[in-house]
């Protein structure tokens, strides 16, 4: 082709080489508010450097060929032994031991763990999703396993490891583990209390044998899992080890990988225990939902954090697609109808971000009230995030017109990622039906919740008006189930706006306040009030200077 018919001009470079979480403003300084002074400079100088990685075309490549590679059953071998194994390309494994050397699995037992952990968490989930599973399994994974003192002593020195080794070997063999999870069955879903799968308790203390199935195995390839069963007492929880003590493999029968929307890096798969299969109890017998939920809390919390970082990539690629492009005589970004939907966009976004560290940072706080906040927030949180991340990453797309319809662009992967954290660890309806069973039941949780809402009181008139809305819906209890998503929604908002009153730029607050609180906003995104400073708020989510 002759060169002067394929000349390419306007078109925006890749947005590569750049450092994600210094760019990132909201999380930056989410990070240097929530951390003791004393870990901030060796927290921002790993989070910087982590960043530098995550924004570079290496890791853009890893996610692409981990996404187009997907991950391949093998049931059996050569000779027909029954294996089970799942193999991965090697940009996964890349990616995953990136992503255990940061810390994602080690949040526990340091100063600001947990908002160290979540910062990269959100910044690892940028450049590739579908590893976030296993880590968020991993880490989560540690509050079960207290307990079991016992076992939490062999069990977390190698989950919270900075060292990940693939391959199955006795955990003792390892210098570091992954866990998954299996709780839902083909006949019960949510409802884990109609598993049927059976824990025929064995000859030695706290050993059983499993029969029965997982319908969704979270990341089959790991070290090991913790499954619900049924045992004589009720609903367990168990630790069920791949790989014995003496080396032989555990009755661990991987039917099929799921054939998923997204998430394609990342295998899901169905599995079977066939009576044989040696699992360790975990707590007391029929405690099983209770030793488990620490599990799905800290998993929830993720799946907000996953979503934050879709929110924030997106709107990254966006802004920066627009900055560069030209139509109609000047850069798209400084269109005013253009402006407002990118400011819109990038409301979203940091909303999202600075909820997400918030939490961690009450996990890292650990007293009683920031525990008692977690317990409603944390639901709220997943309620609303992840529900408001597919319009935005759809928008985000729209941005960069047929540009972002193509499967080069990333945000095509980023579209068919975006519904999944609001599906994991209990749909949407699971999470309102969640909140409002805390409002109920605990008014220790509700009344923490408040407390932090009190602490922007007056700071906007727009805000004080719905958190007295959001009060009136509460104290009016007929027909509240079918409410409950209302009540949620209305809880996240008012959340997110005392946060942002109290810590954003006054221009991303004020629209916030003005939009999600006001009224002043339409069903689509880019329909601001025109009056705002919409330049500012674009300007600040810019992920790349002009």
């Amino acid at each position: 082709m002759a060169a002067g018919t394929h000349t390419v001009t306007n078109q925006a470079p890749p947005l590569v080489g750049y450092d994600m979480f210094a760019t990132d403003q909201a999380l930056a300084e989410a990070v240097r508010r929530h951390l003791p002074p004393e870990v901030y400079e060796e927290a921002r100088a790993e989070l910087s450097a982590f960043g530098l990685a995550a924004g570079s075309a290496q890791v853009a490549e890893w996610g692409r060929l981990a996404n187009e590679c997907p991950p391949r059953l093998r049931t059996h071998d050569r000779y027909g032994n029954r294996i089970d194994e799942v193999e991965f390309h090697p940009a996964w494994h890349r990616l995953l031991g990136r992503g255990v050397a940061a810390g994602l699995t080690d949040a526990w037992g340091r100063p600001g763990g947990h908002v160290r952990r979540a910062a990269g968490f959100l910044l690892a989930s940028q450049g590739e999703a579908g590893h976030g599973c296993p880590l968020s399994m991993t880490h989560a994974a540690v509050p079960a396993l207290a307990a079991d003192p016992a076992l939490a002593a062999v069990w977390q020195p190698l989950l919270t490891s900075r060292v990940y080794e693939q391959g199955l070997r006795p955990p003792p063999a390892k210098a570091g583990v992954l866990l998954g999870m299996g709780m839902t069955e083909k006949q019960g879903g949510s409802d884990v209390r109609a598993n049927t799968t059976e824990a025929v308790p064995l000859a030695e203390d706290g050993a059983y044998a499993l029969r029965g199935h997982k319908w969704f195995c979270s990341a089959p390839m790991s070290d090991g899992f913790l499954v619900l069963a049924q045992a004589p007492a009720g609903l367990t929880c168990f630790l069920l080890p791949r790989v014995l003590p003496d080396g032989s493999r555990n009755a661990f029968a991987i039917q099929r990988l799921k054939d998923k929307l997204g998430n394609r890096s990342n295998a899901s798969a169905e599995v079977e225990f066939d009576g044989s299969t040696w699992a360790r109890r975990v707590g007391e017998e029929g405690r099983g939902v209770r030793v488990i939920i620490e599990m799905v809390a800290a998993t929830r919390l993720d799946c907000v954090l996953g979503s934050a970082a879709l929110m924030r990539q997106a709107v990254a690629q966006a802004v920066h697609h627009a900055s560069y492009r030209s139509a109609f005589g000047g850069p798209l970004a400084d269109k005013p109808l253009m402006r407002n939907v990118l400011a819109d966009l990038a409301v979203e976004s940091e909303a999202a971000t600075v909820l997400g560290l918030r939490l961690a940072a009450a996990y890292d706080a650990g007293t009683e009230q920031e525990r008692a906040l977690l317990r409603i927030a944390v639901p709220v949180a997943k309620y609303w995030v992840t529900k408001r991340c597919t319009p935005l990453v759809a928008e985000a797309l729209e941005c960069l017109g047929g540009n972002g319809y193509v499967e080069e662009s990333g945000l095509p992967r980023l579209l068919r990622e975006s519904p999944l954290n609001s599906l994991w660890e209990g749909a949407g309806n699971v999470q309102a039906l969640d909140v409002l069973r805390a409002v109920r039941r605990e008014p220790a949780a509700l009344n923490a919740f408040l407390l932090e809402l009190g602490l922007a009181r007056g700071a906007d008139h727009r805000l004080d008006r719905a958190i007295r809305d959001m009060l009136t819906e509460l104290a009016d209890l007929e027909g509240i189930e079918a409410r409950a998503r209302r009540l949620a929604e209305r809880m996240a908002r008012v959340l997110q706006g005392a946060l942002l009153v109290r810590w954003a730029p006054p221009e991303v607050a004020d629209a916030f306040c003005a939009s999600r609180l006001g009224g002043d906003w339409g069903a689509a995104f880019g329909t601001l009030p025109h009056t705002l400073d919409l330049a500012a708020v674009v300007d600040r989510a810019r992920p790349v200077a002009r």
